[in-house]
């Protein structure tokens, strides 16, 4: 007899639903999603108006949800964004043999221990591939959006814009499963300061644009040196590699030179108790990261 999943996916996706998350159909066996695409709409039902995409067609009642997984053995995926939750994904090296690199988990637990904090107890998946998600409430009022190794190798984040496997949907690699407490607990302020995006600068006549900018380069420097300087215990690392990143745009544009930027933000960190060699790593990916995406012009970004 061919035992069928459906049953128990349903109750994922009912699970999901209760913690009031989000969720849609993925194919089966897959973490692809399993809706039409805008090509194939048929403009009726949800789509009447327009065709809705699979994070606007997400939901969380039961009605719905019970119509979708009695037809087939969906997997289930959790719209991050709309369930305002912010899932920090750990994964593993591909190369699980010959590779050296830590995974995710390890990278992930070495940046809270230099931001003065345990890995928060929170709800946690493991994935099909080893890897963990961390769940977290996102926080009010801040649309924070998906990142890649913007906190560091093999931690991605998903919010805005992506969506995660539920626990209890299956894949040929394997089973996604939870780990530990039923509940989200909130996005650190540390992290959310990383994962909060940097404001943009105010775009400048393009007429004595370079005396400008530089101007207001050296401003953002002062300012960003001093709240390094200033950051306590278990926002130090945060707040510098936001301040990284912020500057890295002055060094990409050519309004400040990188060897300035770091000297004055590795001075501010230890100032504020960070480690030489703490300052250094964080400075080194974050202004790296910072320079590779702006490198537009400012004339071609006008």
């Amino acid at each position: 007899m061919t035992h069928d999943p459906r049953p128990a996916l349903l109750r994922a996706a009912l699970d999901a639903a209760e913690h009031g998350w989000h969720v849609f159909p993925l194919r089966p066996g897959t973490k692809r999603p399993a809706l039409h695409g805008e090509a194939a709409c048929p403009r009726t039902g949800p789509c009447t108006a327009g065709h809705l995409k699979w994070e606007q067609r997400a939901t969380t009642d039961p009605g719905r949800i019970r119509a979708a997984w009695t037809r087939e053995p969906f997997n289930v995926g959790i719209a991050t964004g709309p369930s305002g939750l912010v899932v920090v994904d750990l994964d593993i090296p591909k190369d699980k043999g010959s590779s050296d690199a830590p995974s995710g988990a390890t990278t992930f637990a070495a940046l809270c221990e230099r931001a003065g904090h345990a890995v928060p107890d929170t709800y946690r998946t493991r994935t099909a591939s080893g890897g963990e998600h961390l769940y977290f409430t996102a926080p009010s009022g801040l649309r924070l959006t998906n990142t890649a190794g913007t906190i560091g190798q093999l931690v991605d984040t998903r919010a805005w814009g992506g969506h995660v496997v539920a626990a209890g949907s299956i894949t040929p690699a394997g089973n996604y499963e939870a780990l530990c407490g039923p509940e989200a607990a909130v996005l650190p302020p540390w992290l959310q300061t990383i994962l909060q995006p940097s404001p943009k600068p105010s775009q400048t006549p393009s007429v004595a644009v370079s005396t400008q900018s530089r101007r207001y380069a050296d401003v953002a420097l002062g300012k960003e040196t001093a709240i390094v300087a200033a950051a306590q215990v278990g926002e130090r690392e945060g707040k510098l590699f936001r301040a990284a990143r912020a500057l890295g745009r002055f060094v990409a544009w050519g309004d400040l030179p990188r060897h300035v930027v770091e000297q004055a933000l590795q001075g501010a960190g230890e100032a504020a108790g960070l480690s030489a060699s703490e300052c250094r790593s964080t400075l080194g990916s974050a202004l790296n990261w910072s320079i590779a995406h702006n490198q537009t012009s400012r004339r071609d970004a006008a």
